[in-house]
């Protein structure tokens, strides 16, 4: 019994972090961001809405990976001020679920013949797109189903050794959330669609990507702020 204890005591001194203990980089980049000073609330001016929509291989971030991205940056109205379309390929493909690809049309070949960028060299664009858009600015990131999307997000950031709080505030703001708040709790589908009298996203899986979704998710959001401003 002795010996069990003290092989057990071991094994938790070990698996407890030291102090020389190495901090990734995606932990030492959010010592780069920075705060807000003033809230939408208080200055409506100075923050704009960045609507995001990823394509993945797979349900599940850090295993699975983004296959494209589309974000269209608004102001607090929702009018639009620019967009940004990346199609990102994988670095494990072999990963990719047959479901996923039925939805977005995700193949090695015709992401080749469509042409594509890495990982890294997407966190790039992502990042150039943002200060040239933004600027000083203050972003919040606004998606349909906002944990999916900031997942995947951030896993391709921690890739490239960076955070996704560079770009965006650390509370993001989700779509079926805010027509909850209306009183419409069919969450996605034909149900959500008619409601807010939107037409609902392309389901070609050769036309649906991530700017299509983004495209959507702005139309969701002007029709979720014109139910709220006819109350």
């Amino acid at each position: 019994m002795k010996v069990t204890k003290i092989v057990i005591v071991l094994l938790l001194c070990l698996s407890r972090p030291g102090s020389g203990q190495e901090i990734p980089d995606f932990v030492k980049a959010l010592d780069g961001t920075s705060v807000a000073e003033r809230t939408p609330a208080e200055a409506p001016d100075n923050w704009l809405l960045a609507h995001v929509d990823v394509e993945t291989n797979g349900l599940v971030p850090g295993y699975n990976e983004m296959i494209d991205i589309g974000i269209i940056m608004t102001d607090l109205q929702g009018k639009e001020v620019d967009r940004l379309f990346l199609r990102i390929m994988p670095d494990h493909p072999e990963r990719t679920d047959p479901g996923a690809s039925a939805v977005n049309g995700f193949s090695v070949e015709l992401w080749e013949e469509r042409g594509f960028v890495s990982g890294s060299e997407a966190v790039d664009s992502m990042v150039a797109f943002h200060h040239r858009v933004a600027g000083d600015k203050d972003v919040l990131f606004v998606a349909y189903n906002a944990w999916f999307d900031i997942s995947f997000v951030d896993h391709l950031f921690r890739a490239a050794g960076r955070t996704w709080r560079e770009l965006y505030h650390y509370f993001v703001l989700d779509l079926p959330s805010m027509a909850w708040s209306l009183g419409i709790h069919d969450l996605g589908g034909q149900g959500m669609s008619d409601k807010l009298a939107v037409a609902p996203e392309t389901s070609d899986p050769l036309e649906h990507t991530g700017i299509t979704g983004a495209a959507s998710n702005v139309e969701v959001y002007r029709a979720i702020l014109r139910i709220k401003n006819s109350e």
